[in-house]
Parts: C-alpha cells; structure tokens; sequence
C-alpha cells in the first residue's frame, strides 16, 4: 500500500489525489514526542549498527523478509483501527515503516551481543512478528475474503519469478546477487498485480498520485474495456524493478554489504505495499 512509501502502489478506496500532490493521502509526521521517540530509537540502532560494523550478504537480505511483512500487517491494523491509540501514531504513514526498523535492528542487536547467529534470529523473531500481526489482522475480522487478494499474491509472484529468471539469463550480474535480486522482482510483481486486483476487481483508489497517473492513463485506452487499467501499471512495475536490479547488481560483486542493502531496498517497497494490499482486502 502506498502509504508505506511514497513511491508504491497502494490502493485504497478513498478519493484521489490532488493533481499536484507528490506523497500518498494519509502521509504524515506523527505527534512530536512519537516523533522524537521514533529519532531516538533511530539513532540508537544506527549508533549501535556502526559500531558493530556487521556483515550483510543474502542471507541477511532474505531473513529481513518477515519484518516487511510485519510492517505492512501492521498498517493494515492501523487503517482499521484496531492499534490501541496509546501506540497508533508508531504505525500510520510513514511511522510504520520506521517502528519495524527499529525494532528489527534492535534484534540485530540483541543477537549480536547474545552472539547468536544473525541472520537466523532475525528470520525467527521476524516470523514471530509477521504472524502475531497478520492473525491479529485476520482474527479480527468477522469475514475475511482472501480469494482474490490470495491470487494477486499468487500471480504476481509467478510474473515476477519468471521476470527474474529472464533477467537472471540476460545478465551474469543479476545472476551474482541470486536470490537477493529474484525477491526484489517478485516483490514488484505482487505489488503490481494485487494493486491490478484492487482497482480492477475490488473497486478500491490508488493513494499514490504518480500511480494514479499511470491507472489513469490506462484506463483512458481503448483496452480499458477488455482489460481493465491495472495491467500497465504491473507492466510498469516489473519494468521498473528489473531496470533497479540491473543497475544495482553488480555492486554486490563490487561492494556485497551495499549491493545486498540496496536490493533489501528495492524489495522492500514492492513487498510491503503489496502484502499490504493483499491484506487490506481481504479484511476490507
């Protein structure tokens, strides 16, 4: 969903942007003391990150992957109010976002001084996390109706997997950053399709205005009527992040903690705003 980041594709049902608006409706800096909690927290992580200097290879990049999820199902509870308001401005837009880091880095941390293996404590509390939010999100929903959000998850992953796999063909470089760089197409691929699947099946708006754009172009064509306006935005995005991973690729051959840290990056605003939207329609 886009109000996790102001370049993602979230689709919300609520009116569209304004012409000139540049970030998602909803964005927006929470309260002051929330804020300069969210600082400190901040800058105590990064602190405690430098000092240690650690590695960041694949590895580190996948188990990162359930903390996006923890983030977006998070959100998602916020949209629906069911945060306690004593916490909610930790997970509105972009707040959320920065909450999971903080706390995900704090585990790093914790592992680190506990001198457990980093990537696997990140993975299990991760998990954890993912699935205390995502059963809280879908517990508390008297009839939730995963079907079609379940086959824009599936789709779009196969899309971005075969995407990847041509990619992976193509460039000896894509192929170097492995499985890094397959989560970071597929990760665009879910957000397209599940954004394709709200706006086009589910009746739901697009919050963010250069997506917005790019819905409404396509549905001002003549294949609007056959196919919806969703497709050249899931064309669009694999585009895109086929292009990101591209170019970022070979700087894992070059510099691997900075070319696995930008591929966590690229996936990350495909993925969350894509679990995201998956879940906000299910429980919507």
């Amino acid at each position: 969903m886009s109000v996790l980041v102001a370049a993602s594709s979230a689709v919300v049902s609520t009116p569209g942007s304004a012409p000139l608006q540049l970030l998602p409706a909803g964005f927006s800096v929470p309260p002051l003391p929330y804020t300069l909690a969210l600082i400190a927290g901040v800058l105590a992580v990064a602190g405690g990150l430098y000092r240690l200097d650690p590695p960041y290879g694949e590895r580190h990049v996948l188990a990162v992957v359930p903390w996006m999820v923890t983030g977006s199902a998070s959100h998602v509870l916020y949209v629906v109010d069911a945060v306690p308001a004593a916490v909610a401005p930790l997970f509105g837009t972009p707040s959320v976002y920065v909450t999971t880091a903080v706390v995900g880095g704090a585990v790093w941390l914790a592992a680190a001084a506990l001198d457990a293996p980093v990537p696997r404590t990140l993975a299990v509390a991760g998990t954890a996390t993912a699935t205390a939010a995502v059963g809280a999100t879908l517990l508390g929903t008297p009839a939730p109706d995963p079907l079609l959000p379940a086959l824009g998850l599936l789709v779009g992953g196969t899309l971005g997997l075969v995407t990847a796999r041509v990619l992976d063909a193509a460039s000896t470089a894509v192929g170097v950053a492995g499985r890094a760089a397959t989560l970071a197409v597929v990760a665009h691929g879910v957000d397209g399709v599940t954004t394709a699947v709200g706006v086009d099946l589910l009746g739901f708006g697009e919050r963010t205005p250069l997506s917005a754009a790019i819905l409404e172009l396509a549905a001002g064509l003549p294949t609007a009527s056959l196919l919806g306006s969703g497709w050249l935005f899931v064309l669009v995005k694999l585009a895109v992040a086929s292009l990101a991973v591209v170019a970022v690729a070979p700087t894992v051959h070059e510099s691997p903690p900075q070319g696995y840290a930008l591929l966590t990056l690229v996936a990350a605003v495909g993925l969350g705003p894509g679990v995201h939207n998956a879940l906000l329609f299910t429980v919507a």
